[in-house]
């Protein structure tokens, strides 16, 4: 897993979420502090200065009424200037008395003295002239860039109104003194937030620390590692959710190894099965297929995953997703090709949750080819033997009804009509040896009476038998070892085999044809053939002649009483004794029969 860097870690996020809490709270604190102490400074100011005011309003009474009608009185503008100067101070700039008239009288500027007799026009003090009460306000001086504080107070004589005190104070020192506060409460925000941001990393790492320990064990978990166990720092709920996670990661250890276990079974299952799985999500894609599907489809498993199992399955022409969902019977999958036969049965079945929900499906395939060739051969067998019996019986019920109607009367008919239906009975007869005889060979209780027998000797004995009895212009070659060859094989069985072989050669071959007998040693076998120059075979159904009730001529077989069942009962015969038989043939030239029986030449030397 990435490292996660400091500037994107939670210990960032824990200090600046506690430096947030401490300058909001700082904020809040200095904020109602600041404006209070403000509040107070600024309200002690005026009332200091205002403090004063009563004894200068006193004496400026006193002057203000006081009979002025003798030569040695001073004129008001002078008495009222000494009490001006007397009251100067560091933090009043200037005040000013001004009569009822609203002319000024005196000022304590000294640069200022010109104002004197001028009239004040100033709304503060028409307004404290004419109802006697206290107007204050606070400013910004232009001039000395300040802020100062007026103040009008009244001069009362009894209830007559005889004047206003006119005072401006520099109230710009309050200012100044609440500028130091605010740069010491700063400074001392800064530092309160040094500290604690240092004390903040050092929470953050208590506190991230097993959270880190749980990261790195789920990441460790994620990987498959259970043994790894988070540290517990204490008993707090951190140190409760990290025993929660040592507990949580004890449990699924368990349900991995459970889980593994059953995923190791369902795999060897389904690898040892001999049907093929599907499996599908919610929408239809492969997420499992096992060996077996893999073979059966002729697919790489790496193409078909996530695929759409109805492409895979070649279905999206007749078949939806959902069509399979619904389908309740099984489906016939033909992938046959002209060569070879190929079809696979798919029974489908639905995986659904207990609230109906639709997680997917699950196909199984199961190979039928062999299945549906032995249903088609066994069809075809009871069509053909139906045929065969069919033929004789109709032509024997035919010659007998002409019987009975008279023609058993008749010298001339009624022993032709007997002798057809004898001939008939006859090929019934050996039709019904051929299938008894096949069907022993089917059964299970089909023995081999194998004897070591001189097969050079053997071979030579049927073929001068055949020989002697042949009543055509045919001519036998041999090319037959001049040696003695013994193999150990059911003497009857064998016989049986090279009768029908050399008879069927006989009946194809033409008048003054040839039939070649052969006979070769090879590794741990013999191979026998016997080829004739009769009408041969087509190419496209040389691989035919061995099934049952097949013929080349179907025609000209039954002329010459054939049944179509000697080559399948000379395979079978040959197969039971441990060989193979095959044909080859080219149409027009004749065809070669071969069968191959086991052959042991250290047995040969035993014998010897």
């Amino acid at each position: 897993m990435q490292k996660v860097s400091f500037f994107r870690s939670i210990h960032l996020k824990f200090v600046l979420i506690y430096l947030l809490l401490i300058i909001i709270a700082m904020q809040i604190i200095g904020v109602y502090f600041v404006g209070k102490l403000e509040d107070r400074l600024v309200k002690n100011f005026q009332t200091a200065v205002e403090g004063r005011l009563p004894l200068l309003e006193y004496n400026i009474r006193e002057e203000l009424i006081k009979d002025r009608s003798g030569a040695d009185i001073p004129p008001l503008e002078t008495e009222v200037h000494n009490l001006l100067l007397d009251f100067s101070a560091s933090d009043i700039s200037e005040v000013r008395i001004i009569n009822n008239r609203s002319l000024i009288i005196g000022t304590s500027d000294p640069s200022n003295q010109k104002i004197v007799g001028q009239k004040m026009t100033d709304v503060m003090v028409k307004r404290t002239l004419t109802y006697g009460e206290k107007e204050d306000r606070l400013f910004l001086d232009k001039q000395s860039d300040g802020r100062v504080w007026i103040l009008t107070y009244p001069i009362k004589s009894g209830d007559e109104i005889i004047g206003a005190i006119y005072v401006v104070a520099k109230i710009e020192t309050v200012f100044e003194q609440m500028d130091e506060i605010n740069n010491i409460f700063i400074t001392g925000t800064a530092i309160a937030m040094l500290i604690t941001a240092i004390l903040g990393i050092v929470l953050a790492r208590m506190i991230t620390r097993p959270i880190a320990d749980m990261k790195r064990q789920a990441t460790a978990m994620a990987k498959g590692n259970f043994s790894r166990k988070v540290k517990v720092y204490g008993p707090d709920e951190i140190g409760q959710l990290a025993q929660s996670f040592n507990h949580l990661t004890k449990k699924l250890q368990e349900a991995q190894a459970m889980t593994d276990g059953e995923r190791r079974k369902l795999s060897s299952v389904l690898t040892f099965m001999t049907d093929g799985v599907i499996a599908t999500d919610r929408k239809g894609r492969i997420i499992l297929i096992n060996e077996r599907a893999v073979e059966m489809l002729n697919v790489s498993r790496e193409t078909v995953d996530g695929q759409p199992v109805i492409e895979v399955l070649q279905l999206e022409e007749e078949y939806s997703y959902e069509d399979l969902l619904e389908e309740r019977e099984s489906l016939i999958l033909d992938y046959s090709t002209d060569k070879y036969p190929y079809i696979l049965r798919a029974n489908i079945s639905v995986i659904q949750r207990e609230t109906g929900f639709v997680n997917g499906l699950i196909a199984v395939l199961h190979d039928i080819t062999e299945q549906e060739k032995l249903d088609a051969e066994r069809r075809e067998f009871v069509a053909n033997v139906s045929h065969e019996l069919r033929t004789p019986l109709t032509t024997m019920r035919s010659y007998l009804e002409a019987l009975s109607e008279g023609a058993l009367h008749d010298k001339e008919l009624a022993p032709r009509f007997l002798s057809v239906t004898q001939y008939e009975t006859e090929r019934m007869i050996r039709l019904v040896n051929d299938l008894l005889n096949l069907s022993k060979m089917d059964s299970r209780n089909y023995e081999i009476n194998a004897n070591w027998i001189d097969f050079v000797k053997f071979f030579n004995h049927i073929i001068d038998r055949f020989d002697m009895m042949k009543e055509r212009d045919i001519t036998f070659k041999r090319l037959l070892p001049n040696k003695v060859i013994f193999v150990e094989v059911d003497e009857d069985k064998i016989t049986q085999v090279i009768d029908n072989i050399i008879s069927n050669a006989l009946k194809y071959s033409p008048d003054g044809g040839q039939i070649t007998f052969r006979l070769k040693e090879l590794d741990g076998k013999v191979e026998i053939s016997i080829s004739d120059q009769g009408i041969g075979i087509p190419k496209e159904n040389i691989d035919r002649v061995f099934q049952r009730f097949y013929r080349v001529d179907r025609a000209r077989t039954r002329q010459l009483g054939g049944t179509g069942l000697g080559l399948a009962i000379a395979k079978e015969m040959i197969s039971a004794q441990g060989g193979e038989i095959w044909a080859k043939s080219k149409e027009g030239k004749g065809t070669t029969i071969l069968f191959t029986l086991p052959y042991d030449p250290v047995q040969e030397d035993d014998w010897s």
